[in-house]
Formats: structure tokens, sequence, C-alpha cells
């Protein structure tokens, strides 16, 4: 029997000519598939096609914008993800959706082997390879870039030489990931740090810096789902695709950092996430209104160390869905509304409001009303400062 290979295919140059590369360095059949996290570009039926038209014995497309977002970019909104503080896992949470599907095709085609088109210097191929072998440790991996060394100019002369039908010529400086989370650029100028990023470079979010009008928006959650946009009920999906536009339309979401690699290297990236960033920041106040003070001191160790987790390629590694297990159990009294405007880069928090709120006026307000009782506050400090006090005794002694 002939051996078949799944292809994570994205329709580019370098998935279309890995179609016929594997085929001629194995022997094996290859079955394209492609699956739509929101990245926008060519209809799937023509990516579909095209596999076909390449050499690919079959090929499948998957439209899974609504599991990427309920899956994938919900357990990120809850987490209040931000890996080393500023980058939403944009990349990171499209790979374990894909991995899901690829892992999928390769048992009802009966293959053996999985493969993907990333480099040995990124994340990407840490993140599909640790997944396939977690959810399918029979399967063996391949990776035509790096395994084979198919550079960008073997594989243009590789495409003419088997008449693929696939443009060759234009080729953008940059490298660009992008799904409905968010938009991930780097290579080109952009590898020189100290270089600032030009506006050639951004396509999800308009510059911050031109004056417009503020938009005010009222999100609402169940539990840490965002479920409303003023007042309209909308999926995870849908809260995403309209506060991309929305605070994209403000510039919000854009990020320039220089980020660890796992593979060790330091890496400069320019990212937007205007949706991602918009709900974040009101999942992480109604949170502060919300959720009980040493709970929510806890849990943001557990925010970054999934984060982590997750930017490693580790989403189906048990500490992962241990912490998730407590994400969601911290999550049950996220209930409520925010209302933010949008404006000049910056998504501000105005107005916050919850059935599940622990605020107490009475209790905060320094007016008349004040039940908050002041003459217990001395005592308290007393004891609370009590051990630095006598340590303190002793180191002045």
């Amino acid at each position: 029997m002939t051996e078949r290979v799944v292809l994570a295919y994205s329709g580019g140059l370098d998935t279309s000519v890995a179609i016929g590369w594997i085929a001629e360095e194995t022997g094996a059949e290859v079955i394209a598939v492609a699956v739509d996290v929101g990245q926008g570009g060519e209809d799937l039926d023509v990516i579909r096609k095209r596999a076909l038209a390449c050499g690919a014995v079959e090929a499948e497309v998957a439209d899974a914008k609504d599991e990427f977002a309920e899956e994938y970019c919900l357990p990120a909104i809850k987490a209040n993800a931000l890996y080393m503080d500023r980058y939403p896992l944009v990349s990171a949470l499209s790979r374990p959706t894909i991995v899901k599907h690829l892992v999928a095709a390769a048992h009802k085609h009966g293959a053996q082997v999985v493969a993907h088109g990333c480099t040995g210097k990124g994340n990407d191929q840490v993140r599909f390879e640790a997944g396939i072998s977690s959810l399918a440790p029979d399967l063996k991996c391949i990776a035509p870039v790096r395994d084979y060394a198919m550079t960008r100019d073997k594989a243009i002369a590789f495409c003419e030489s088997k008449n693929l039908p696939i443009a060759t010529t234009k080729k953008s400086p940059y490298s660009i990931d992008q799904n409905v989370f968010g938009r991930a650029v780097e290579t080109g100028f952009l590898e020189d740090i100290w270089n600032a990023p030009i506006e050639d470079v951004y396509e999800y979010t308009q510059n911050p810096a031109v004056p417009r009008e503020a938009d005010e928006v009222v999100l609402t959650f169940e539990k840490g789902v965002p479920v409303a946009i003023d007042g309209k009920p909308v999926t995870v999906l849908q809260a995403i695709q309209q506060l991309n536009e929305r605070a994209g339309a403000h510039g919000i979401g854009r990020i320039d950092m220089v980020e660890d690699r796992l593979v060790g290297i330091k890496s400069r990236e320019v990212y937007e996430a205007p949706g991602a960033i918009a709900l974040i920041t009101a999942h992480q106040e109604l949170e502060n209104v919300t959720v009980e003070r040493e709970l929510a001191r806890y849990k943001r160790q557990v925010e970054q160390r999934w984060g982590e987790l997750v930017y490693d390629g580790l989403w189906f590694s048990p500490l992962k869905r241990a912490l998730e297990g407590f994400i969601d159990e911290a999550s049950q009294h996220v209930s409520g509304d925010i209302r933010m405007t949008l404006q000049g880069g910056r998504a501000v928090v105005t107005g916050r409001r919850s059935g599940q709120s622990l605020y107490d006026f009475n209790l905060a307000t320094y007016d008349s009303g004040d039940t908050f009782d002041q003459s217990k506050a001395q005592g308290f400090i007393d004891i609370f400062g009590l051990s630095s006090k006598i340590a303190a005794k002793r180191d002045l002694a």
C-alpha cells in the first residue's frame, strides 16, 4: 500500500510546491488539508482545487472559524492571555486548531505522516509536532522546508519546472500569519530592531494618530464569555469580528515587540489584534469587579503560565488542561457589563456594572453613609506589620 502524507496546506507557494516535493522525495501520496481560522484571502474551494491541480490525491477544506473562536480564542480571553504581558497568542492559538483537523484527516485517510511548512527557526514547528504527537503518538511528522532544505529559490524553480498553477513572481517583503484573532508580521526591514514599522505593515488597524470621533461600546459577559455588544447578542466569533472592525478603526491592538522564542532566539514581531486586545481589556476589568482578591492574585500567576504553555506549543498538555479547569472555576462570577471608549489606539474602560460585583459603595465611599469601621484599622496594622517590626528591631540592634 502506498504511504500517505497529510499536508497542512495554505494555498501559497511553499505548501503548493511541497505537494509534489513530498511525492518525489518520499514516493507518498499527499492529502492536502486547509483550515479556515478567519485568515481571509482566497475562497476555500479555490484553495482546494489548487491543491488537486498541484498533485494532491485528495484535498479537504474546513471552515473552523467558530470552532477556533469558541474553543481556542475564548479560553485565551478568559485567561487574559498575553505572552510577555503583551502578545495575545495569535498564531499560537491557531496551530492546535489546525493540528486537530490534520490528525482527523490522517486517521480518515489512513496516513502515517503529517507534514507542515514551517522552518527550523520558529515556534510553529514545535506547535505542530508537539500537538500532533499529543493527539496521535503513532504519527510521524516531516517539514519539507526544514528537513529537505526547500529554500524559496528551489521552490520557485520546482514550481516552474512542473508548471504548477501558482504565481511565483510576487513576493511580500514580510512573513505574515493571520487569523480572526489577529495578524503577525515579521522579517524584511523589521529584522533591524531600530527600524520603526511603516503604515504598509498594518492591515487590521488604521493609523491611531489620525483624529477620529470616539466610539463608545458596551460589552456584556456571562461567566467570562462575551455574549453581547451594545445589548445585541453575539457569538464569540461575532464579538471578535465586530471589535476587530470597531477597535481596528481606531488603531487599537498594535504591538511592536522583541519576544523570546521557544527555540532560544529573540525575534522582532509586529502584531495587530484589535478585537483580542479590546476583549481582554474589558474582561480584565470585569474580573477586577467580580473576583475575590486572593483568587485574583493567584489567577494572575496561572494566566502567565497558561500563556507560556500555549506559546510553547503545549496546548494539549496535562498542565495546560489542569490550569484551564482553575480558570473556568475562577470565571463563575465574571458576569456583567463593561463600557469602553475606543479612540487613539486605546480601549479605555469608563464604566462597570455587575450583579456579581464585590464592589460595595458604602464600604468604599468617603462621604456620609460610610459603613467601614475605621476604628479597627490601627489594630489591624499593628498585627499585620508585627513580624516585620520584630525583624527590624533585630537588624537595627
